[in-house]
């Protein structure tokens, strides 16, 4: 029963995202329209706060990730500090990957613009890119599947 009642109010979930906007995506988990400038401001709040420990950290990136946008590069600078505070370095890497998933086949366009947008915090906080580290080409990758 409960499968049944999962399984359609995650087809409704899936039919009213479009992956077009970031508000969209809001609105279907929401309920309700939520300016991007808003929902920017609330995800950096979340991890601009000074009491936040790794668990509160880790749910905050998997939130985001598991939404049908790119984090704005202000909310990807906010978990990177947050990741500093909690003295994560794993995490902070993890983060960018993640990140840099999440562009998709647009990796080409927006990933660089984020990482420029960024690159004064790494340098700051002493956080190494992912190109730094050679995790940009992983030895025994799979073929990615929008190369294929």
């Amino acid at each position: 029963m409960f499968r049944l009642a999962a399984n359609q109010i995650a087809n409704v979930m899936r039919s009213s995202v479009s992956s077009a906007s970031r508000v969209s995506a809001v609105r279907a988990l929401h309920g309700h329209d939520i300016p991007a400038e808003e929902f920017d401001k609330r995800y950096e709040d979340y991890f601009n706060r000074s009491d936040i420990d790794g668990w509160e950290v880790r749910k905050g990136m998997n939130d985001l990730l598991g939404m049908d946008l790119v984090p704005a590069p202000k909310i990807v600078e906010a978990g990177l500090k947050a990741c500093r505070r909690v003295n994560d370095i794993a995490l902070a890497i993890r983060w960018l990957e993640g990140v840099k998933d999440k562009c998709g086949d647009k990796t080409d366009e927006i990933y660089p613009y984020i990482m420029d947008s960024v690159r004064p915090t790494l340098a700051e906080l002493g956080i190494p890119t992912l190109e730094e580290l050679n995790y940009d080409k992983p030895e025994l990758a799979l073929k990615s599947v929008y190369d294929m």
